[in-house]
């Protein structure tokens, strides 16, 4: 543990040099051969992705930089994932882009820098490269918001977005340095140790860097009460920027959420498990009673975002009642699972928004969609699809991830506490299906005002109808992607 062992950061060493070779290769590429630049981004993702599958085949835990960073089957599924959400973002992003003068080397640069300290974030395993990580990835997305200099609610956006990411990170920092404070270390293995030894300074220092570790985290995830960029952000933002901040970054939010509070402070769950209920509890009203009203389909789609975090935030939650080590492992692959089936279903939702977008028209109003059916069945049916998954109506994958959820909520035992949990989850999940059904009942029995034919390129139309069939391919049989989040989650936690 005390040596470099680059080999462990192969993927993020790889990442890096694709990185800045695509940044220096792109001065020399003219507009017109831009694609050489998209091609050479897709083929750096695939590369990390093919190293990140080959640990996790190996079974392969190493750490790396005296133990400060780990390579372990969690970080190396959310790793390959998050890279799926990239590369789908940029195919996703190709016509949008090239009409309002963002497709740009540093559009595809910003992007994989973005997706490096996603990658230092899913396998810290220090306080301070948490927040190394946390920190490229946000400067990366800052810019990239802020993308189009001429618009001014992404200008606004973006300075939101900093101001309060800002504000997030410092929480975030107190609370890393008042654990250094308690434990007098860093390193997140250690100060489990520590905890659980007793061999702490302050027990009161402790649990309030807990309370600031744990808004940090609420931000990052967009929960209730540190919620108020959400939909400013998402409405304002370019629609790829929307769809990669609704994906990736939410798959690192719950790493370094499961780094902290799992490995690190599991022996006193007690605590932040009371804060996660309220957390939970207040997305789950607030997000689905906001989604009803609003008509602009990216303010709506943050609403359910906020809604969709505090469904996974029970399933973090539930993980600590018991005490048992596989029930454990059970409540955190069910996590997994649905974060990951959000990612999945957030890039098929935002794709159709970007197909329907063009020159000066966004696309990013409920009746945007009215008689979508009729322009493209395939294209509403695909809409349909990822409404449905949000909402969890079978037999799509969401609706198996709300299962799982709620599985590993009661499954350590019918504690009063964790049934009226359950209940509440159900009843907004109900609430929340309006929303959803709207945008249905929009696209198949309104008239069109827009009859013109969709125009998208190959690749994303082919990309798009693979995203909608994993969706409701995975909901019939969802064993695999759940067998894999398992068997991931059980060998991390060493079960």
């Amino acid at each position: 543990m005390d040596s470099l062992n680059l080999g462990a950061a192969a993927p993020e060493i790889a990442l890096l040099i694709c990185a800045c070779g695509i940044l220096l290769a792109d001065l020399f590429i003219p507009d017109s051969r831009r694609n050489l630049t998209y091609g050479l981004s897709l083929a750096a993702l695939v590369l990390v992705s093919a190293i990140c599958w080959v640990f996790f085949s190996n079974d392969i835990v190493q750490y790396a930089f005296g133990g400060m960073y780990v390579t372990d089957p969690m970080s190396n599924v959310l790793k390959i994932f998050s890279a799926l959400c990239v590369g789908t973002m940029l195919v996703y992003a190709q016509g949008y882009a090239r009409d309002r003068g963002i497709w740009k080397g540093e559009f595809f640069a910003l992007a994989l820098f973005c997706l490096l300290g996603i990658f230092v974030m899913i396998s810290a395993n220090n306080l301070l490269v948490i927040y190394l990580g946390l920190e490229l990835q946000a400067l990366s997305l800052y810019s990239l918001i802020a993308l189009r200099r001429d618009d001014a609610k992404a200008t606004e956006a973006a300075m939101k977005y900093f101001v309060l990411g800002a504000l997030a990170s410092g929480f975030l920092l107190y609370g890393m340095s008042m654990l250094y404070g308690a434990t007098g270390s860093l390193d997140i293995n250690e100060i489990a140790r520590d905890i659980a030894a007793g061999d702490v300074a302050s027990r009161a220092a402790l649990v309030l860097g807990t309370v600031f570790i744990v808004a940090g985290l609420a931000f990052k995830l967009g929960v209730v009460p540190f919620h108020m960029w959400v939909p400013d952000v998402y409405h304002g933002a370019p629609t790829p920027v929307t769809l990669f901040i609704g994906s990736a970054p939410k798959l690192a939010a719950f790493a370094i959420a499961f780094r902290l509070l799992v490995e690190g402070l599991l022996n006193i769950a007690v605590d932040w498990q009371q804060m996660l209920i309220v957390l939970a509890v207040g997305s789950l009203v607030i997000g689905n009673l906001t989604a009803i009203a609003q008509t602009n389909l990216k303010r709506m789609l943050a609403y359910s975002t906020i809604a969709q975090m505090g469904f996974m935030l029970l399933a973090m939650l539930s993980g600590v009642v018991g005490g048992s080590m596989m029930a454990t492992a059970n409540a955190y692959s069910a996590a997994l699972f649905y974060v990951i089936t959000y990612a999945l279903t957030t890039l098929g939702t935002f794709g159709i928004i970007l197909l329907l977008a063009r020159q000066g028209f966004e696309a990013d109003e409920i009746a945007d969609l009215r008689g979508l059916n009729k322009r493209s069945p395939w294209y509403a049916f695909l809409m349909l699809l990822m409404m449905f998954s949000l909402a969890g109506i079978p037999p799509t994958m969401g609706f198996y991830a709300k299962f799982v959820v709620l599985q590993a909520l009661l499954g350590n035992g019918l504690t009063t506490g964790m049934v009226w949990l359950a209940i509440v989850a159900i009843v907004f999940s109900l609430i929340g299906a309006y929303y959803y059904l709207r945008v249905v009942k929009t696209m198949y029995f309104d008239e069109p005002v827009d009859t013109r034919p969709l125009v998208a390129a190959q690749d994303m139309r082919i990309a798009l109808s693979v995203n909608g069939l994993a969706v409701i391919v995975l909901g019939i049989v969802p064993q695999y992607l759940l067998a894999l989040c398992a068997n991931a989650m059980i060998r991390t936690l060493g079960g």
